[in-house]
């Protein structure tokens, strides 16, 4: 499969800048996979399209300050945006700046001009600026005390309640990127889907690298996902198995959720050391803590998802792909055509699909 077939031109004017107020005030467009509808809502209007005992699947993981300046010895400007913990002071990280070669120290600045605060010594070298660095303290503690929360490259107005681009249950620390289809969500909303009998569960996976760029091969099958970590806990493995047995939709609420609970399928418990794969519905699910590289595009076979919360996604990425591989090529197309005549808002503070 070609790379350039997910590509699509989209108007500059239609790249969201801004949140909308109140998050559910978003518009919705419903795509239904057996007839081929679609349809104009609000965010707010979700309900609608739920049912009593539907499982909705969130990603609880929050966006940490990661993008920190730095110092080279000779005095050159370093930026660095953190993406994934090998260890405490262990981290994978982009950096910006020339020369940022193993065995450089670097001094990390409380701003972009600021005082020193810490060191960092640079281990590794990786493919278009992925760099290991070992901090002297916490990295994680250090972004909290010096960072600044890091905004997709094509949003240009700086945000003024950093809050915005995290979601209501942001709980657990570990994310370079938010996971955007749950910025849709408030309270109220959430209040009203509970009362209809909508049960909400909470996984974990920390926003990395393929995140941030475009799929550069040019066939689909030979990109390689960086790992990204996870977490599904056994109370949410038994909620979903127990969904499963009942008959129940399991809705994920974004691609990063579909891909913790995807990535758990491919453990068997019946057979963990076999290939072998059981019925989808004889399958039990597990609990899985750990990395993932799962790459999901058109072909592959879902085992747990039902349903899909998602925002529109940029041309050529990792997230298009999974959502085409969930509504199929040409539905997408046509959803995303209508979307851009219809002057929806795309990207992260952009509008919502529900595909179901």
């Amino acid at each position: 499969m070609k790379t350039a077939e997910f590509d699509y031109d989209l108007p500059p004017e239609l790249i969201a800048q801004s949140p909308l107020e109140p998050r559910d005030s978003s518009r919705l467009l419903v795509v239904d996979r057996g007839t081929g509808e679609l349809r104009h809502r609000r965010f707010s209007d979700l309900p609608q399209f739920l049912h009593p005992g539907d499982l909705l699947i969130h990603n609880e993981s929050r966006v940490i300050p990661a993008r920190v300046f730095a110092r080279k010895p000779a005095g050159g400007r370093v930026e660095l945006l953190l993406l994934r913990a090998r260890s405490e002071q262990v981290w994978e990280a982009l950096a910006r700046g020339r020369g940022v070669r193993p065995g450089t120290r670097l001094t990390l600045l409380s701003a972009p001009d600021g005082v020193p605060v810490a060191t960092a010594e640079v281990l590794e070298e990786g493919e278009r600026g992925l760099r290991v660095l070992a901090f002297d303290r916490p990295a994680l503690e250090l972004a909290e005390r010096v960072g600044q929360t890091p905004l997709p490259p094509y949003i240009h107005r700086p945000l003024s309640d950093p809050e915005r681009y995290q979601t209501i249950y942001a709980r657990t620390p570990g994310s370079a990127a938010a996971p955007t289809a749950g910025l849709h969500f408030t309270p109220d909303l959430l209040a009203r889907l509970r009362e209809m009998g909508v049960r909400l569960a909470f996984v974990t996976l920390h926003v990395g690298l393929d995140t941030f760029r475009p799929v550069q091969e040019e066939r689909v099958e030979d990109h390689r996902m960086h790992t990204e970590i996870c977490c599904l806990s056994a109370e949410v493995a038994e909620a979903v198995n127990q969904a499963r047995r009942e008959g129940r939709r399991v809705i994920a609420v974004g691609t990063t959720s579909v891909r913790v609970l995807e990535s758990a399928a491919r453990v068997n418990v019946q057979c963990p050391t076999s290939n072998f794969q059981l019925p989808t519905s004889s399958f039990q699910l597990m609990p899985f803590d750990g990395p993932t590289d799962l790459f999901i595009y058109p072909g592959y076979r879902f085992r747990v998802v039902d349903g899909l919360i998602t925002n529109f996604h940029l041309p050529r990425s990792t997230l298009l792909m999974l959502v085409a591989a969930f509504c199929g090529k040409e539905l997408l197309d046509r959803a995303y055509a209508e979307a851009i005549r219809l002057r929806y808002r795309f990207y992260s503070f952009g509008d919502a699909m529900l595909i179901l």
